[in-house]
């Protein structure tokens, strides 16, 4: 393989059909299924992609008798035509709106916290400007948020960047910490007691966000710094909702973050336990991808945003 030029992509002839078909192989991982996907023969799907290889100068996939795997030339060509397909499409739902009288469209991803109040906050005032923004939301964990940003289903994300990821892809505008707290039903056994420590709680069922999430991780490591083995019957969700929910009709206790426990749990179903330390994971911010530049009605919506957070420090 030679080094491709600034302009490579003219020079190989690569075609939108290319993107298509990565991503039907990367699905599929057979020939014949993927060109059935695309509406296509097999035999002109096995073209598109012997000469895309052959102006390369490289295999994308290798071949073997149940279909083909893509290999670390592939698995590129496949992240930046997630990237590439996402683009587009945004690009026709802004034309779309803006065809319409609106004002283009915004997707952002946020976890919890911000959620509940910067983001909401950002969005009320920023439609009195532009009423017809249209604006997505998805609220999620951040090992789930920056994968779908780097492909380019988010504008950007209220998020922190997880570990093993490349942070120089990104801008990160710190935020702030998310302080924890530990909820139960009122009338639980231990809503009655003035003073808790860690083991006092084992006993009961707990609803936990999945184990890898960095809510979790704090959690697991408490037990850990003071010793305790963690309680024996765990459900691991990322649904805050389903975990208020079995919360108040059991005795299982959540975790979750103080802003969206005074939203979420009235004092007179639910009960904050108290704990002698203060628990908080590490700080969240505006994370977006360094190299891109956002619609004006992103753009708009993260300048918000950052106005919100100035007069709130």
């Amino acid at each position: 393989m030679g080094v491709l030029g600034e302009n490579w992509f003219l020079d190989v002839r690569l075609k939108l059909r290319h993107f298509q078909l990565f991503l039907a192989l990367d699905e599929q991982r057979n020939l014949h299924r993927a060109a059935a996907q695309l509406n296509m023969s097999q035999p002109a799907a096995s073209k598109l992609l012997s000469d895309l290889e052959a102006n390369l100068g490289i295999r994308l996939f290798d071949r073997h008798p149940r279909g083909l795997t893509p290999n670390w030339y592939g698995e590129i060509m496949i992240r930046h035509a997630h990237s590439m397909l996402s683009a587009l499409r945004h690009t026709g739902e802004e034309l779309n709106a803006l065809g319409e009288g609106n004002a283009g469209t915004v997707a952002v991803g946020t976890v919890m916290a911000p959620a509940v109040t910067l983001l909401t906050s950002a969005i009320e005032r920023v439609h009195r400007d532009r009423p017809g923004l249209k604006i997505s939301v998805d609220v999620d964990v951040s090992k789930v948020l920056v994968p779908r940003l780097l492909e380019g289903e988010l504008d950007f994300a209220i998020t922190r960047i997880p570990a093993g990821v490349d942070a120089e892809r990104f801008v990160f505008e710190e935020i702030g910490e998310e302080e924890l707290c530990f909820v139960c039903r009122q009338g639980h056994p231990l809503s009655f007691q003035q003073t808790l420590n860690l083991a006092d709680m084992t006993s009961y069922p707990w609803s936990l966000q999945p184990a890898g999430a960095l809510m979790r991780q704090r959690v697991d490591s408490l037990f850990l710094h003071h010793q305790v083995a963690p309680p024996r019957q765990i459900i691991d969700t990322a649904d805050l909702l389903l975990s208020l929910a079995l919360v108040d009709k059991s005795d299982t206790i959540t975790v979750t973050t103080r802003e969206a426990a005074d939203l979420l749990c009235p004092p007179q179903r639910f009960h904050l336990l108290p704990f002698s330390e203060t628990l908080s994971v590490q700080p969240y911010g505006l994370v977006s991808l360094r190299h891109q530049r956002l619609s004006p009605g992103a753009a708009a919506l993260m300048s918000t945003l950052r106005d919100i957070i100035a007069q709130s420090n």
